[in-house]
């Protein structure tokens, strides 16, 4: 059986021999909507859309507000472009915004930006560029660094230059751990995307993960090894992120190893590893959440959940966990 370091030592190139997938139409168009899930974001959404409209690829931006009770609806409103659509959802939650988003777009890529977050100048051009170079490419995606409320940069993943991520099949490796992160910096093929149902509603935390991993299962994804995104941490998400605790994420573990669609792309006798790799990977990044927020004595608690699952993974968490008091 592969264990939780066995998946983390594998090297990035790796592939799984799986069998073939079924062929998936490549269009000829590379026409990219932009969907922005928005509620109670009036401080921010009007720049978020700015960012996605100066996108010269993007032929059309939907904002899909999600009961708001401030001016984020009027901010909208006012913006004159014949690309932008106002759409409501009724408090029915982020997932339900994008599906219902994704269900009237007619690009043949799909983006889905939060409503606080900015996109830097070129970075669908840079995915197009990429997925150019992946026709079998189901998702391509790059990289992001942190903002803060006023829009500077606090993050320094600028130091990763050069890093790689998965490209190909990458299933057993995004099994293990989500690599993507944001949504804002990966353009999903919108047939793909419908084909493998959206977003589960069911999910509160780490739905993008579970939605990943499907279109994993159906084809290929590409890296572009560039920072696309600026991702906006302010007082209304640092404090969401604060109060998470590791058992917040069990959920969608358990929905990823429980998803026909998924086991059945793993490699045989693969499952059991994975889902301990997925588990140090939430617990690490619930630890690397605290020591941001100040909460040490939690941060040393996740590590010894970390510990008690894997001793071996315990010294690459703790790295993690150090990096993260440098933004990185």
């Amino acid at each position: 059986m592969i264990t939780a370091e066995d998946v983390l030592d594998l090297p990035v190139s790796s592939r799984v021999a799986t069998p073939a997938r079924l062929p998936l139409p490549v269009g000829s168009t590379t026409s990219v909507s932009v969907v922005i899930p928005a509620k109670n974001v009036a401080a921010y959404v009007g720049e978020t859309i700015a960012s996605a409209l100066a996108q010269g690829e993007v032929i059309e931006v939907i904002v899909v507000d999600d009961g708001s009770t401030d001016n984020t609806i009027s901010i909208v409103r006012a913006i004159r472009d014949p690309r932008l659509r106002l759409m409501t959802n009724d408090s029915a939650g982020v997932s339900a915004a994008r599906n219902l988003g994704a269900r009237h777009a007619s690009g043949e890529w799909l983006l889905f930006l939060d409503a606080d977050d900015r996109m830097r100048p070129g970075a669908v051009a840079a995915l197009l560029a990429a997925a150019r170079g992946a026709p079998r490419a189901v998702l391509v995606y790059g990289d992001y660094n942190t903002i803060d409320s006023e829009g500077r940069q606090i993050g320094r993943r600028d130091l990763l230059k050069g890093r790689r991520k998965p490209s190909g099949d990458v299933l057993t490796r995004l099994a293990a751990r989500n690599f993507i992160v944001n949504g804002g910096i990966a353009l999903a093929r919108a047939e793909a995307f419908r084909a493998i149902g959206g977003f589960d509603t069911s999910l509160r935390y780490c739905e993008d993960w579970h939605c990943w991993c499907r279109l994993a299962a159906i084809g290929e994804f590409e890296f572009a090894s560039k920072l696309l995104l600026d991702y906006r941490l302010h007082t209304a998400n640092t404090m969401n992120a604060a109060i998470r605790t590791p058992q917040d994420f069990f959920p969608a573990i358990a929905r990823v190893f429980d998803d026909g669609l998924i086991l059945a792309r793993l490699p045989a006798g693969t499952a059991a590893g994975l889902r301990q790799a997925a588990e140090i990977h939430l617990v690490t990044y619930s630890a690397m959440q605290a020591v941001r927020f100040g909460r040490y004595r939690e941060a040393f608690t996740y590590l010894g959940m970390v510990g008690r699952r894997s001793f071996k993974s315990l010294p690459r968490s703790a790295l993690r966990v150090a990096l993260a008091c440098f933004g990185i």
